[in-house]
């Protein structure tokens, strides 16, 4: 158990402490103003001690963190600060708190090299180079053949044979890439073979709003790949006009198919009360039949005035999503603001709670809530404070990684991170780094080698891999 370091945030001099609150206050001025002097203005520790070593007087909770800031510990020469500061800042200090300690733990771990071997706790692995492009690729799968299905952002869908040969699909939708968007997600149907489906998302521009600016939404089609050009085309899914107002943030757009059922996530699109209205697309998980039809099962479907495609609401901006293939059930990894990133069992019907509930703050330091459990609200099966920006997802089935079998993979973007999470009756008991500083990881696939494939990118230089895990025997 951890032992707790105390958040002193006092100004001693002459027996007399001070607490220097403003009105609006950013977490990183709030801490500056009121902890620095005591445990260092890197969190380093001074007159009291670090908060970045993990040593905790009692758990080291949020819970822990939350009451010592808010009421004190007096045998510490602590004060309370729940008289000086509202809920919500006191929540954002325990998420800085949060940021700045895993920062500094993270940093210790080694970065593998590309093409060198490396260990984690169950498995020796090598990366190999399997392609690199210009561009961003966001998604990508495989053909039954062993043929590789990538999207890159920017517009383009790409096939990969297995003999390394690459063929640009031609024809594939336009798409408005702006900010977030572009051409998002690409799965083959699992009937492939039978029917040869591959179900595409993309951002699509739709008009302007009332000052003249363009907005979109996140489409659904499905279509095939015949003599190297995308054909017969389908729309599933297009939102209702009325509710077209994305300027280019939060689509969302990942698939999971199961059965029948092709599930698909739409972010909150920047406006995030939209998460708990019903009647629009923004923030929710959906369902539809394969061919767009609406099943008549889903949770809202006979309720007046709502969209009848929801499964779920609440969701802020799902990057990632995937069946079980044991227990069928659909996993999702969300986007949280600052800090709550979250893993969620996706289940009929239930509210996620964003933006009623975080374990985040804003970008800027500024509070959201200080909810992170509300009635009627379904908690996360796990989440990370501070964020990771969690993406793609995988469940491993391949032969290769012995000790890997059913375990969770899951991509970070601004952690440059492969986390490996080892789940047991849903709850995670394990989540292990497996490799971090590569690049921005973005999908997650089991490859029919067995080996494990995951894309990443590099913003400045606009370059894309594609690099394959192999276990070193």
């Amino acid at each position: 158990m951890k032992t707790i370091n105390y958040l002193a945030s006092i100004f001693i001099a002459s027996n007399v402490m001070t607490i220097t609150v403003a009105a609006n206050e950013k977490v990183e001025q709030v801490f500056k103003n009121n902890c620095a002097s005591c445990h260092g203005v890197q969190l380093q520790g001074a007159m009291a001690s670090s908060l970045l070593d993990n040593q905790w007087i009692s758990d080291g909770s949020d819970d822990s963190l939350t009451k010592a800031i808010s009421n004190g510990i007096v045998d510490r020469g602590m004060p309370a600060f729940g008289h000086a500061l509202s809920e919500e800042t006191i929540r954002t200090l325990v998420v800085y708190i949060r940021e700045t300690s895993y920062n500094a733990d993270i940093a210790k771990i080694q970065t593998p090299t590309l093409s060198k071997q490396f260990k984690t706790n169950l498995h020796n692995v090598n990366t190999r180079e399997v392609l690199s492009t210009s561009g961003i690729i966001w998604a990508m799968d495989f053909l039954p053949d062993g043929s590789l299905l990538y999207t890159l952002r920017h517009g383009e869908l790409w096939l990969q044979s297995p003999k390394g040969i690459r063929t640009k699909v031609a024809n594939t939708p336009d798409v408005w890439h702006r900010g977030q968007g572009g051409l998002l997600d690409v799965l083959p149907d699992p009937d492939y073979d039978k029917n040869g489906w591959i179900y595409l998302s993309y951002s699509k521009k739709t008009g302007k709003n009332a000052s003249n600016k363009d907005i979109g939404i996140t489409a659904i089609v499905r279509g095939k790949i015949k003599d190297g050009k995308w054909v017969e085309q389908q729309t599933l899914f297009e939102a209702p006009k009325q509710t077209h107002k994305n300027r280019g943030w939060h689509f969302g757009s990942r698939f999971a198919i199961d059965g029948p059922y092709l599930f698909f996530t739409n972010g909150d699109e920047g406006h995030q009360d939209d998460a708990q209205n019903l009647e629009t697309q923004n923030g929710k998980v959906h369902r539809i039949y394969k061919d767009g039809r609406i099943p008549k099962d889903n949770p809202f479907y006979n309720q007046k005035g709502t969209l009848k495609t929801i499964w779920t609401y609440g969701n802020r901006n799902p990057q990632g999503l995937v069946i079980h293939p044991k227990t069928r059930q659909v996993w999702s990894t969300e986007h949280g603001p600052r800090g709550g990133d979250e893993l969620n069992l996706i289940t009929k019907g239930v509210n996620y709670g964003w933006p009623k509930v975080t374990y985040g703050m804003n970008y800027d330091g500024s509070p959201i809530t200080q909810h992170t459990d509300l009635p009627g609200m379904e908690l996360p099966v796990h989440q990370w404070t501070p964020s990771i920006a969690v993406a793609g997802m995988n469940f491993y089935t391949g032969k290769q990684f012995k000790n890997w079998q059913g375990d969770l993979f899951v991509g970070s973007l601004a952690k440059k991170q492969l986390h490996r999470l080892r789940i047991k009756n849903n709850r995670v008991i394990e989540d292990e780094i497996i490799l971090k500083g590569l690049g921005r990881i973005r999908d997650v696939v089991t490859a029919p080698s067995g080996e494990l494939f995951i894309t990443i990118n590099d913003r400045q230089s606009n370059q894309s891999k594609v690099v394959a895990l192999s276990e070193v025997k």
